[in-house]
Formats: structure tokens, sequence, C-alpha cells
């Protein structure tokens, strides 16, 4: 079944696109076709917070179009493709399975979009299989008017070949800059380094696990995460903006961009028992219950999801061959 399998993942770089779009949901919660790869000449623009007029000139080689400038569309103003000629723009979040964006914003195995609130300071599973395990770390700002945080996922923690721990997260960041770095990387506790010139690659190999392999997607900030045979992440750090802020009252202040990760999944070999907000979609018996025509279809049962820590697997939901069977830790 398809919902079993993860879809497609564009090349390194391309779902690291802000996602503060509208939910553009499927209206069916059956898998849809997989989505074709983009073709060789995309490109991506990385405006930054303070870069805002970054735009891309698109030239025709053939000259059967004519030149133009694009720039990134207002729904995903930190980062975006540009297909050339044409200069047609996307927000990868808008159309990939596979996806956290935002506030967190997920785009299951079948399709459908929804939201996962959690809460600020609190890790929750995202998927657990027997074989891997991914807790988000949640970072967040209460809104005095509503009765929960907003949320976005700071950190995540990833379980592999059973004592295996990858953390990949976004430094706290009081004033942006895309020219600064704030990815943080460790396995096993010791800090991986990797030189800040996009291409760069370090790579891992263990007898007894599989490879892995970071590269940065960019100079600065986005990472392609690959475990062969397991999974494929790609990660970009993101600020929270003035606009987004003065838009969804987010309450944004000087002292802290509300850094975070959007990212982007593919999974191989999952299990049908796999679990967790984002893993259980993937299921073949997976039901989506949540009203897929809803502007904003939540998905309940934090509870449920909540872990010790980063790195724990003892969520009520846990499938991972070390994981723990009562839950330490309270959401709610």
């Amino acid at each position: 079944m398809m919902a079993r399998r993860a879809c497609l993942v564009v090349a390194a770089g391309l779902l690291v696109a802000v996602c503060a779009a509208s939910v553009a949901a499927a209206q069916s919660s059956a898998a849809p076709p997989p989505h074709p790869a983009l073709p060789s000449n995309y490109h991506i623009i990385t405006p930054g917070k303070y870069k805002r007029d970054q735009q891309l000139a698109c030239g025709d080689p053939n000259g059967n179009k004519p030149s133009c400038n694009a720039k990134c569309d207002k729904r995903c103003p930190n980062q975006c493709i540009v297909l050339c000629p044409g200069c047609k723009t996307f927000c990868m979040c808008d159309f990939y399975p596979g996806v956290s964006c935002g506030d967190p914003r997920f785009t299951g195995g079948d399709g459908n979009n929804f939201y996962f609130h959690g809460k600020k300071d609190q890790d929750f599973c995202i998927l657990s299989d027997a074989n891997l395990h991914i807790n988000a770390h949640f970072i967040g700002k209460r809104n005095p008017s509503m009765s929960r945080d907003f949320t976005w996922i700071q950190a995540l923690g990833i379980r592999f070949a059973e004592h295996h721990r990858l953390y990949l997260g976004a430094a706290k960041t009081a004033r942006w800059s895309n020219d600064v770095d704030r990815l943080e990387l460790a396995l096993d506790d010791e800090q991986v380094s990797i030189p800040a010139e996009a291409g760069a690659r370090w790579d891992w190999e263990s007898a007894a696990v599989p490879g892995l392999s970071i590269s940065r997607t960019a100079a600065t900030n986005g990472v392609r995460v690959q475990i062969a045979g397991v999974l494929d992440i790609m990660a970009s750090v993101v600020p929270i903006t003035e606009e987004d802020s003065r838009v969804h009252n987010y309450g944004l202040t000087d002292d802290d961009s509300l850094a975070h990760l959007d990212l982007g999944f593919k999974f191989y070999d999952l299990s049908d028992n796999v679990h967790g907000v984002l893993g259980q979609t993937y299921r073949s018996d997976y039901v989506n219950r949540m009203s897929v025509s809803a502007n904003m279809p939540v998905m309940g049962g934090a509870p449920n999801y909540v872990a010790s820590d980063i790195f724990a697997t003892d969520c009520a939901v846990a499938r991972f061959a070390a994981g723990i069977s009562m839950v330490t830790a309270k959401a709610y």
C-alpha cells in the first residue's frame, strides 16, 4: 500500500520552504499518486528576514520565453522554489507529503494536511516503528486570548539501530541573519561539525548500523540527513518574521526570533505497525478522522504522543524496540 511508503522527497534543499500558507487539504483519506520530482531547472531563493527584496533572474537559453524576475510569495517569504524559465514559484509544503512546517502543519503519508499543536517546552513522538523512533521538541508562545500555545518544532531526536541517537536542532536566536548558521547536530552526544558551504558532507559508517550521511543544502541553516535504507530528511532553520508575528499575533520579541525547523521526510520500509503523529498516516489501515474540509484540521490526542525527553521512547504509542510501555511525562 502506498500509505506504507513515504512519498517522494524533492532533491536536496527543496523541502525546507516556509509553510505559512492556508491549508489546501486533500478531500479524501486515500493515498494520492506519488508526486514527480521537480525538474532539473529548479532554483532556491532564501531571502531571509532582512532580504525580502531578493529576486532571481530567469532566462530561457532556447529563447522561447522572455526573461523575468521571480521572488518568493508572501506565503513562504523565507525560502521558495523557482522554476526557470517562466518564473513559477512554489512553497513546497503546499503539495508534498511527508512534511512538517510552521505552527506545525503536517502533510501525512495519506496526502492530507493537518495541524498538531502539542505544547511548548515538551517532546512529542512524531514517528515510532520497530527500528526507528523520532521525537520533536516544541517551542512556543502563549497568546493570552487563546486557550493554547502557538508552537513550532525546534529540534528532532532520532533513535535508530537500537542505541544510536541523532540530534538535529535550531539554536535559540535573538536577531536573525540567514548568513549565520543556527543548526545544531550531534550523534551519540558528540557534536557533528560540517564546513559552512553548500554541498559539504559528513559521513559516518559502522559495521553494525546503516550508513549515516549529513550534507549541507545551503551554506547555512539547511541540511539533508540520510540513513541508508531508513530515512531521508530535509531540514531548514527558519525564524518567525515580524510580518508573520503581526498577521498571526505571535508576540515576537527582540530577544527571541523563535527559530525552528521546517522539515521534509522520506521513510523506507516502515512496518504496518508504525505510529506517532506523522507515522500513523503511513499505515495501510489508517483512517483519517479529522475534518479535512475544515480550514484547520487538527489532530488531537496529544497525551498519546508525549515523551519524557527528546530521545525517550516512552510515549503511549511507542513501537521502537527499546520502547517503554509507561509514559512518565504529561502533556496536559
